[in-house]
């Protein structure tokens, strides 16, 4: 995977890496690798982007473990915003098949001989909350979740600057 490129100056010795980048953080890639000696190559249509840099880099190590450092926080980022709506899908669909099996004692009880209308209308009841109740509760659920997400995100984009401008002194 490297390249040596011949020019005035002699030889450079090229070393590459391909990124995967995922939609809303493919910016945030491209605007913090190059603190790690990393420039764009190129950038293909499905969000993959090859980098280049020298491989007689100065501080290449240290480098070398920013950058990890980077890619471990981006990493906790995407789990941070996925923590975003688990909790509440869970719950949501915990609610919703409880309801299910209400609803299922409710058509028992009215297939029953003879039918049991009363006690199938009183089952009834908390399967058609257990319905309707889901979407409410994974809205609330994942709004309180989302405000205490935001907080931890913000402090790990401020762990990626920090990261970021300790990489770009070492470069200078």
């Amino acid at each position: 995977m490297s390249e040596i490129k011949k020019d005035s100056a002699g030889f450079i010795g090229y070393e590459y890496k391909e990124v995967e980048t995922k939609g809303n953080r493919a910016s945030m890639y491209l605007d913090c690798y190059p603190s790690f000696g990393w420039t764009m190559d190129e950038r293909t249509k499905n969000g993959t982007v090859t980098l280049k840099r020298d491989r007689k880099i100065i501080n290449k190590v240290e480098l070398t473990r920013l950058q990890r450092h980077f890619e471990a926080c981006m990493a906790e980022l995407d789990q941070l915003e996925r923590s975003k709506t688990t909790a509440a899908t869970i719950t949501a669909i915990v609610i919703g098949l409880i309801g299910c099996v209400f609803m299922a004692g409710s058509v028992f009880l009215v297939t029953h001989e003879p039918p049991l209308w009363v006690p199938s209308f009183i089952v009834a009841v908390p399967g058609f909350l257990g319905w309707i109740l889901p979407y409410f509760v994974f809205k609330r659920l994942a709004a309180k979740r989302t405000r205490v997400v935001t907080e931890l995100m913000e402090q790990k984009y401020d762990e990626i600057y920090e990261i970021c401008e300790q990489g770009n002194r070492l470069l200078l």
